[in-house]
């Protein structure tokens, strides 16, 4: 399941995209402005980020920038409605790998998207560590103490949040977000129904998940049994 940044300040065509790629088996995280898809792009390990190239507080151009000159090198396709050859030719000279016009079909996104996906990956290892628990990003495999376990789709998404942000309290607003398309509907304890899953599946040896009560969820590099 490849994690997509998806940075768009129109609000309805964001949620129309996030809702079609996610219909695809994708992960979306939207981001509304430029500062915002900064600031996750340092913290998440996407595979894809779509950028749109006209945002509210700066230009497309200046965050593929500031992207490329703090040593990200994840493909990144632009999305804009400047149809000329000299903002192409800009945006491919600072460094974006496609180009795409609006208004366009999500078809032609996916297409492109899968396109950037086939190429090989900047990351050369996809695994993660945390304490006995090992995480394969590629295959959605994981161990505890050398054990595969068996996870369900949700269950993997909600796991790989927290891997990426070990150390870190994620709060369970973004989980949900994150686990449940924008239009299902999810039981106020949906959540912590999960949770309680992963730490059952994880057991004594795996990584602890904390409850950080009124905040969210915490991942730590210490197993369940040991707190």
């Amino acid at each position: 399941m490849a994690r997509i940044l998806l940075v768009e300040d129109d609000e309805a065509l964001a949620r129309g995209l996030t809702a079609a790629l996610r219909g695809e088996g994708y992960s979306v995280d939207p981001a509304p402005d430029g500062e915002t898809a900064l600031e996750m792009a340092r913290d998440e390990p996407y595979a894809v980020i779509t950028l749109d190239v006209n945002l509210p507080d700066m230009s497309g151009f200046d965050v593929l920038k500031s992207l490329r000159s703090s040593g990200c090198r994840v493909p990144i396709l632009m999305l804009t409605a400047r149809d000329s050859l000299e903002d192409r030719v800009k945006g491919l000279d600072l460094g974006a790998d496609d180009y795409l016009l609006k208004p366009f079909e999500p078809a032609e996104l996916g297409a492109r998207l899968r396109a950037l996906l086939r190429r090989p990956a900047s990351d050369p290892s996809p695994l993660i560590r945390v304490g006995n628990l090992e995480i394969d990003r590629s295959r959605c495999v994981i161990w505890v103490s050398g054990e595969q376990i068996d996870l369900r789709r949700r269950e993997w998404v909600l796991l790989e949040r927290l891997v990426v942000r070990v150390g870190k309290v994620v709060s369970k607003d973004r989980l949900a977000a994150e686990v449940f398309g924008f239009d299902e509907a999810v039981a106020p304890n949906a959540i912590e129904v999960y949770i309680a899953r992963l730490r059952r599946k994880l057991g004594p040896q795996g990584p602890a998940i904390r409850t950080m009560r009124g905040l969210g969820y915490v991942m730590e590099n210490t197993p369940a049994a040991e707190t």
